[in-house]
């Protein structure tokens, strides 16, 4: 009945997703390319994540 109330897992994941391009793009403009390349990996699995949930939520 209230399920309007709920917070989608996608809309908290597309947030964590931009929170770590931030982090990623904030370490390169610092020089530290080692936790850039791992931050950026980090958003690109959750971008995976987040696909593969988008595909399953339109089924």
């Amino acid at each position: 009945m209230f399920g309007f109330l709920k917070s989608s897992p996608l809309k908290k994941m597309k947030k964590q997703y931009d929170q770590k391009l931030e982090q990623a793009m904030l370490a390169q403009r610092k020089g530290d390319i080692r936790s850039y390349s791992m931050l950026t990996a980090e958003a690109e699995a959750l971008w995976s994540e987040i696909e593969t949930l988008e595909k399953n939520e339109t089924r």
